[in-house]
């Protein structure tokens, strides 16, 4: 199910489903949205279609891994406190059949949050798989580490400072 690179990072592999709708607008031709995170992957190409409805299009879009960092703890222990907690799944347009590409499967709302603000990028939460939420909720119990808040002490400024000039600088005049 899992694979770990070092001791402190975990990837888990998931699966993505998309949904293709006719678009509403003249502008769209097709609405793209991902519907599911998958837990088991099928052993299909990605981009498959897995079912055509009167309108409706649902596509085996790939494989991905959540990848866990024990210094993202505090942000997956939000996700998790929250009363759905959710993963991210981010599509990009690129040159392929689908004009899509599966980009990244994330569980922290930081990096989700970042990719939010990224030009074509489709970016969708759904709600967590069960085995996905047990294997989190783990990783943050071994390696989660309360960080106190450090307000740094500003210097203070010497007004007198900044009214003397140096002799150097008074001969370039």
């Amino acid at each position: 199910m899992t694979r770990a690179v070092n001791p402190d990072s975990l990837f888990i592999p998931l699966a993505v489903l998309v949904e293709r709708r006719r678009g509403v607008t003249r502008w769209a031709e097709y609405a793209w949205r991902a519907i599911e995170v998958l837990e088991e992957a099928p052993d299909l190409p990605p981009w498959t279609v897995l079912r055509e409805e009167a309108g409706r299009t649902v596509f085996f879009a790939g494989r991905a891994e959540v990848a866990l960092y024990p210094t993202d703890t505090d942000n997956y222990r939000h996700n998790l406190a929250s009363a759905q907690p959710l993963v991210w799944v981010l599509l990009r347009p690129a040159e392929t059949v689908s004009g899509w590409t599966l980009q990244t499967v994330t569980a922290d709302p930081g990096e989700a949050h970042l990719y939010a603000d990224v030009g074509q990028d489709l970016l969708e939460s759904l709600p967590m798989p069960p085995r996905l939420h047990a294997v989190l909720q783990e990783f943050v119990a071994r390696h989660h580490k309360e960080r106190g808040f450090w307000k740094r002490k500003r210097d203070q400024a010497d007004p007198e400072a900044l009214a003397h000039r140096s002799r150097i600088a008074e001969g370039e005049e």
